[in-house]
């Protein structure tokens, strides 16, 4: 079937990304909606890592022009772009929708809850700057003390200064992308958003973005989108005061943004306005930057960041509104291609921080039509699994984050041309001898990165047990037999594990398919194929292979060996703690509590699974297992909960004993902790004993691990998960 779409395809030509519907009524959902999401969060980032390296206040828009002279492309080469409060913020608050505001409008306490469910405290997520420093690390404080939102980021609150920071502004482009040309509802739920952890003008900066965003989607030109964004917030505010004085200053005087950039110094300067990073002066450069780049995406990027102050948040802002205005196709290669479709963010959830830019988009888009009350196309809705990977390569110039090891002989890129798209790869010239991995990582160490900053933390995407397939058509122009090898990467020995070897089929698509193996206790950090051939130097290989959908699905059946985990990222491989103090000791874990602390690795959307622990108890009394948790603050906990006495809790913001019952049991013993979790029935044993069962159904799936709920010290020795 697959050949003969991709014939259909050559004659035909590639279908439309799926097109706009209209059900009984005015259309909502825009036309090329996804290609649109899709530039705008690519625009997002780019904009982001470009500004990045010189964002601190000692980078001035002198030092930058000194330094970097005119800029035209990214000012740093990274390993790995490590993750970013303006990346986190967009992503992970909008899970408002999936976790609360499901079937209602939203609410600020909804995003409220986003942030205490997915924010690990003191480390990742936002800037930890100190809670009279940072506007976000006062909110996180105050909503962790029970000042709700939107009081937790007011101006009785927090103070004026305090509430008028840019976060609220640079936390929104999500509002933007979900109700695209539907201007009041995208400020209305940016707005309530941003009172999560702002006031004032920090909210009227979050409903001008995301009212300029939302207009982008269907705008003829920037002073339409500037003209949209100010009827959105007070007229006599001092956000709309600087938007006029920046429109004003550009009508006299088109051509030269420093010229403007010294009238912002003078009038609108952070001399005046006072704070870290300050929502004024550079809700002036973004306007500045929107005027000045005329609408050109790399232009408009480029002026965000040599004008300096908050540049990342201001050239990833500017990014998203002419990331959606131009589209995907006018976003300059040189600024794509580092990014490969994949960013990294760093919440509680390790197996969402890996974050695939189709996907993720796709995820958007769905979520747009939800809210819009229109069906959604078929075809969109299957390309979306969640808790599997799955890339099929439609969006334009896709490559969902494959890499090769060998540039030289393999060169990886898009191809729109075969099937409905497709990952190309073009080998050159190969003889015998030569090798070329084709990979994607579905984890990272701290090794991938150049710098740690926001300190990311990953649970695998792929697991032992689990399967791979793939099609792969090869086009062999000339040369012997081309030869792959599925494998996997040891992440504690850094070697391939190779698979059986597969002679490709030429002019056909090859379905390929293995089972991921074994790796004793050892994270997964490459997924791939190795591609060789047996050529001569008379004759060397020379051709296509074309990708298209790849798919790590199925039941993991995999152990974590504590020796073979690494202490990185302030935690210990592959989990991602909140609280407490976690370090590896010989072949354990071991976890030392103050008050409650907590421990999270798996699949984000795990459902039935059976956990096998062995676990000592070495002081206080509250040793659990986790189960099902959607988050810090949702979760299923299991264990040793007092002297003598075993409970099943459930956290919902709030701890239930859902049942507990006499167990004698002491410190420094290990005992075999094993979790059912299938279907509402969750079961509990200890050495091979049941304890407790119970029916629940509160949640459905979520990541698994450890906890303790007051103060004492655990060991935690071996570690098997099996999901059912």
């Amino acid at each position: 079937m697959v050949f003969f779409t991709y014939i259909i395809q050559l004659i035909f030509g590639k279908e439309q990304h799926f097109p706009s519907q209209m059900i009984g009524g005015d259309q909502l959902i825009v036309e090329n909606y996804l290609d649109k999401v899709y530039a705008g969060f690519l625009g997002m980032n780019a904009g982001i890592r470009l500004g990045a390296p010189v964002e601190p206040t000692e980078w001035t828009a002198d030092r930058i022009q000194r330094i970097f002279g005119d800029v035209k492309g990214y000012l740093k080469e990274y390993k790995t772009f490590s993750a970013d409060d303006d990346v986190n913020g967009p992503v992970f608050f909008m899970r408002a929708l999936y976790d609360d505001a499901v079937d209602r409008e939203l609410e600020p306490s909804d995003v409220a809850k986003a942030w205490l469910n997915y924010c690990r405290e003191g480390i990742g997520m936002i800037w930890w700057g100190g809670a009279d420093i940072s506007t976000e690390h006062r909110a996180y404080t105050n909503l962790v003390k029970g000042i709700p939102a939107p009081k937790s980021g007011s101006i009785v609150t927090n103070g004026e200064i305090m509430a008028e920071q840019i976060g609220g502004q640079i936390f929104i482009d999500t509002w933007g992308w979900l109700f695209p040309n539907r201007i009041d509802k995208a400020a209305e739920y940016a707005g309530k958003a941003a009172s999560v952890s702002h006031d004032r003008n920090g909210v009227y900066g979050a409903r001008f973005i995301a009212a300029c965003i939302s207009k982008a989607f269907q705008a003829t030109s920037i002073s339409e989108i500037l003209q949209t964004g100010l009827s959105v917030i007070p007229k006599d505010s001092t956000y709309a005061q600087v938007v006029h004085a920046v429109r004003g200053f550009h009508q006299k005087n088109p051509h030269e943004f420093r010229a403007c950039l010294t009238f912002l110094h003078e009038n609108w300067g952070y001399d005046k306005y006072t704070g870290v990073c300050h929502i004024i002066p550079n809700a002036g450069v973004c306007v500045l930057a929107l005027l000045y780049g005329e609408g050109d995406f790399a232009r408009t990027i480029e002026i965000a960041t040599m004008c300096g102050w908050d540049t990342d948040c201001n050239a990833g802002s500017v990014g998203s509104i002419v990331g959606v205005l131009n589209g995907i196709e006018k976003i300059p290669e040189h600024y794509r291609k580092p990014i490969n479709d994949c960013v990294i963010t760093s919440s509680v959830a390790g197996y969402l921080n890996i974050v695939d830019l189709p996907t993720f988009s796709k995820e958007v888009v769905l979520l747009g039509y939800r809210l819009a009350g229109e069906k959604t196309p078929k075809k969109l809705q299957e390309s979306v699994k969640r808790g599997e990977i799955y890339f099929n390569f439609d969006l334009p110039g896709s490559t969902h984050g494959f890499r090769t090891n060998n540039a030289f002989k393999t060169l990886i890129r898009h191809c729109d041309t075969i099937g409905e798209g497709s990952l190309e790869v073009i080998f050159d010239r190969m003889v015998e001898g030569n090798r070329s991995k084709i990979f994607y990582k579905p984890f990272y160490r701290s090794s991938d990165f150049s710098d740690e900053k926001y300190k990311p933390v990953f649970s695998p995407q792929a697991y032992s047990g689990q399967i791979v397939e793939a099609t792969i058509y090869l086009d062999k122009w000339q040369g012997a037999d081309i030869l792959i090898t599925p494998y996997v990467r040891n992440t504690f020995t850094k070697k391939d594990m190779m698979l059986h070897t597969i002679k490709l089929a030429d002019r056909t698509w090859n379905d390929i398919t293995f089972v991921i193996p074994d790796t004793k206790g050892a994270v997964i950090d490459e997924i791939g194929y190795m591609v060789e051939s047996p050529s001569r130097l008379n004759s060397r290989a020379l051709g296509t292979l074309y990708i298209d959908n790849f798919h790590i699905y199925g039941q993991a059946k995999y152990t974590i060996d504590f020796s073979k985990q690494f202490q990185e990222f302030l935690s210990v491989t592959p989990f991602s703690h909140h609280k407490g103090k976690w370090m590896l000791q010989g072949n354990s874990l071991r976890c030392i509590c103050e008050d409650e602390c907590y421990s999270f690795t798996g699949n984000y959307y795990t459902k039935d699974v059976r956990l096998d622990v062995l676990i000592e108890p070495t002081s206080g009394h509250s040793h659990l297992l986790i189960v099902r948790a959607p988050g810090i603050q949702r979760q299923y906990l299991v264990g040793f909960d007092g002297k003598d006495k075993v409970s099943l809790i459930m956290n919902d913001f709030g701890f239930r004993r859902l049942k507990s019952i006499p167990f004698l049991w002491d410190h420094h013993k290990s005992y075999e902790f094993q979790v059912n979790c299938k279907g509402v029935e969750i079961e509990f044993c200890i050495n091979g004993e049941r304890i407790l069962n119970f029916e629940d159904n509160t949640f459905s799936y979520g990541m698994y691990g450890f906890a303790c709920l007051e103060k004492g010290e655990t060991v935690i020795h071996s570690f098997r998960v099996k999901e059912l």
